[in-house]
């Protein structure tokens, strides 16, 4: 029964590293080239985001090898900034870019990059553990219209539902 317990657990806990399949990681990535500031140019919406505007990621190293993760977006309704800091790990490799993220304690989810601007890193294509979670991140708060087109594209031969997509109002 003990065992039966703590495999419950840890499925309890890891139940949201996977991904959908037709998403895959990216290859050949450089976690110092992602690090810093990305704009959140589009998303599906969830109720942690809803309403909110302006919304950026910060990636920074953690001493323990992970990353910090700030995400920052204003609320109109509340007339403020909300934030929440997180911290997320490679599940595989270092050069796969499919990482667990938490912002809740011990409870992690999935952040898989499955598509990026290997060039330059001034844009990603980011998946959760299921095509309800997406997101395209920038290095600027607007993208050329070629980008977009190229995400829904992406997003929608890979299952996600992309006439739900909302681009983020980035104002500075």
């Amino acid at each position: 029964m003990k065992n039966l317990w703590m495999l419950m657990t840890v499925m309890l806990l890891t139940g949201c590293l996977g991904m959908p399949k037709a998403v895959t990681p990216v290859g050949q990535f450089e976690l110092d080239r992602y690090l810093g500031q990305w704009y959140e140019i589009a998303r599906l919406d969830h109720s942690f985001e809803q309403g909110l505007t302006q919304v950026s990621a910060e990636y920074t190293r953690r001493e323990d090898g992970g990353v910090a993760v700030l995400n920052r977006g204003f609320s109109a309704a509340k007339g403020e900034w909300q934030e929440a800091e997180g911290k997320a790990y490679f599940v595989n490799d270092s050069d796969e870019a499919y990482l667990k993220v938490s912002f809740f304690g011990p409870f992690y989810g999935s952040y898989v990059v499955f598509e990026l601007d290997h060039e330059g890193y001034q844009y990603a294509f980011v998946s959760g553990p299921d095509t309800d979670y997406l997101w395209l991140l920038a290095r600027t708060p607007e993208v050329q219209p070629e980008i977009m087109q190229k995400f829904i594209s992406m997003a929608k031969v890979r299952g996600f539902d992309t006439d739900a997509v909302i681009r983020v109002e980035q104002h500075r």
